[in-house]
């Protein structure tokens, strides 16, 4: 049983999970500048780590990912895509995990669930960077959007979770892109192009990438957006829906 040394802390005892089985979420938004992941700060450590958790007993496991999103981000309907499983020996380094139980008032013995060897699932999400309020878990000081060219050290693994789901969305971008929810219902084709750019990580010349999206069939055209100089006026797109089928279905 762990000792609890703080009257504020909270951690989970383990009763009513399965052990050993972990997952985590690299949620993906776009600032309108940047693609941004959301990051959790470990309270009192300097340590940072993807939003992740742990799988009730009478729970299915996409049910427990979409759980722990909502948690961390309010929103209900995510677009969420399983990218990977990782399970190499050296992610298991219980002196990380005991550091943060200790930073929170918690003694833990050596045989203590959370001091285990874990195997994780890795999830990514697609939200609207606008739609959410982020809520740090009850073992961190904050949960923080950080512009994914730059990120902070991460614990164990945490960063080749983050390389995998980036490269995960970068395959078929065409059919993620439309399922997700990473611009507004309508959106400029600029806007749209740089969404590409901020996922792919370089500059795409622009008539190429309009020809290339007006010939893909996904978009529909909409009045165009007036801002006070009308021949500049840019059209308004949002993705045809029947080609948004499968954009809230879980990995």
């Amino acid at each position: 049983m762990a000792k609890k040394l703080r009257q504020d802390a909270s951690v989970v005892d383990g009763y009513g999970y399965l052990t050993n089985i972990a997952f985590d979420s690299v949620v993906f938004g776009f600032s309108g500048a940047s693609l941004k992941i959301l990051l959790m700060e470990y309270h009192n450590t300097g340590l940072f780590a993807l939003p992740g958790g742990f799988v009730k007993l009478n729970e299915d496991l996409n049910a427990a990912v979409k759980r722990g999103l909502k948690e961390r981000t309010g929103i209900d309907t995510i677009y969420l895509e399983q990218c990977y499983v990782f399970g190499d020996k050296a992610r298991h380094q219980p002196a990380v995990m005991n550091t943060i139980l200790k930073a929170n008032g918690w003694a833990v013995p050596k045989e203590h669930w959370l001091l285990d060897r874990f195997i994780s699932i890795a999830y990514y999400a697609l939200v609207n960077y606008n739609d959410v309020t982020l809520v740090p878990d009850a073992l961190s000081d904050s949960c923080t959007w950080y512009d994914i060219t730059k990120l902070p050290p991460l614990i164990l693994d945490h960063r080749l979770i983050v390389a995998k789901a980036q490269q995960t969305l970068q395959a078929n971008l065409d059919s993620k892109i439309v399922g997700g929810n990473l611009l507004p219902k309508q959106f400029t084709m600029k806007e749209l192009q740089q969404v590409y750019e901020a996922i792919l990580g370089e500059n795409i010349r622009r008539t190429t990438f309009q020809r290339k999206m007006l010939g893909l069939g996904i978009l529909k055209r909409h009045q165009k957006k007036y801002s006070g100089k009308a021949h500049k006026a840019p059209y308004m797109y949002s993705f045809k829906k029947n080609k948004t089928a499968f954009s809230k279905q879980g990995g």
